[in-house]
């Protein structure tokens, strides 16, 4: 890949790479990896545990620093950026689903989705609004007033991923979103994030130990030894 900003991309990193060191022991995790993804574009990335999956993603989406390389979103080239402005790219471009779904147990279904519109100083009124179509369009228009310990796990998954959409962010950075559920659940989550890439148009990057749904993304990618390379999904297991 040449080293020239691709304009179809929405998120972009080149030669990234990214060492840990305690004292004198300096492990290389990432080894100048290249990625683009282009809009509405699927990608399973997928490797053994302890290879760099969740570095690489925490790094893609400017929660963490890179030691060398650089990262792009959107264009605007993340590693020159403040903390501040960093956040606001963020804010503005990316949508985030962990495993464990990060989700504020005091508060409602609705109002977990408004805060990333909160932040972003949308009115209460507007935030609400666009809140409760995004939960409309997961399946929980009878559930948004529920807090956390009313709802299922994949209830909360569910919650998770219209927080994630409800800024309409170019990519969602998922890390094994379903890992924690079991396997209906799952497969339900999965045909709903298909289905909103689908209508949306947003790219979803998604971590996964599944090979069933690597094998639904447009592109698995492999992290093996600090690299990053194509694979075919028809072979993982």
């Amino acid at each position: 890949m040449n080293n020239k900003i691709q304009p179809a991309s929405v998120l972009q990193c080149e030669h990234l790479a990214k060492t840990f060191h305690d004292g004198a022991l300096y492990v290389e995790v990432l080894s100048r990896v290249n990625l683009a993804i282009r809009p509405a574009e699927r990608i399973a990335i997928v490797g053994k545990s302890g290879s760099g999956k969740s570095t690489l993603l925490h790094l893609l989406g400017g929660l963490d620093t890179p030691t060398a390389g650089k990262i792009y979103i959107a264009g605007k080239e993340m590693t020159l950026l403040s903390d501040a402005d960093r956040s606001r790219v963020r804010n503005q471009y990316l949508g985030f689903v962990y495993q464990f779904h990060h989700l504020l147990p005091e508060f409602t279904a609705l109002e977990n989705v408004c805060i990333p519109l909160l932040l972003r100083n949308e009115s209460p009124e507007e935030a609400k609004e666009k809140a409760n179509h995004l939960l409309t369009r997961v399946g929980l228009a009878k559930r948004v007033n529920h807090k956390l310990g009313e709802l299922s796990g994949g209830e909360r998954q569910r919650t998770a991923l219209a927080r994630a959409l409800v800024t309409d962010p170019v990519c969602v950075l998922a890390d094994e979103p379903t890992g924690n559920l079991d396997q209906k659940t799952a497969n339900s989550v999965y045909e709903l994030m298909l289905e909103l890439n689908s209508v949306l148009g947003t790219s979803f990057v998604i971590v996964t130990h599944d090979p069933k749904l690597a094998q639904k993304m447009q592109r698995t990618l492999v992290l093996e030894n600090g690299v990053l390379n194509e694979a075919d999904p028809e072979n993982l297991s």
